[in-house]
């Protein structure tokens, strides 16, 4: 059974860091593009970053602050955000592509997590 479970959310302060996971079961992550996206309260859902072997994709509101990987051993993909701003508050979801190349369009993606909750706040 295909599943992609998110953790490593939580409360930051404006410039800290968090590290998310997305640990995939059911398939193996190597042969699809693996995209993290992001909701805020009344805002549609955006996409953040994307990863397939050799490619990424970042949106212009993170590019130098976020930095996708994905271990492919342990079936997992991460989120490295750094310098977090209040307006990353949203939760935080990574998804598996329909399509073999990477992007982040909601589109895009048949299988999501449940989401995991980032706050940013002093």
């Amino acid at each position: 059974q295909l599943q992609l479970v998110e953790s490593g959310g939580g409360l930051v302060q404006p410039g800290g860091s968090l590290r998310l996971s997305c640990v995939a079961s059911g398939f193996t992550l190597t042969y699809y593009p693996i995209a993290w996206f992001r909701q805020a309260p009344g805002k549609e859902r955006e996409g953040v970053s994307c990863s397939r072997d050799g490619t990424t994709i970042y949106a212009d509101s993170v590019k130098g602050r976020f930095t996708i990987s994905r271990d492919n051993t342990k079936n997992t993909v991460y989120l490295q955000m750094n310098s977090l701003k209040p307006e990353d508050t949203a939760v935080y979801y990574c998804a598996r592509s329909r399509r073999p190349l990477c992007s982040i369009r909601p589109a895009d993606f048949g299988s999501w997590g449940q989401g995991t909750q980032v706050t940013v706040s002093s």
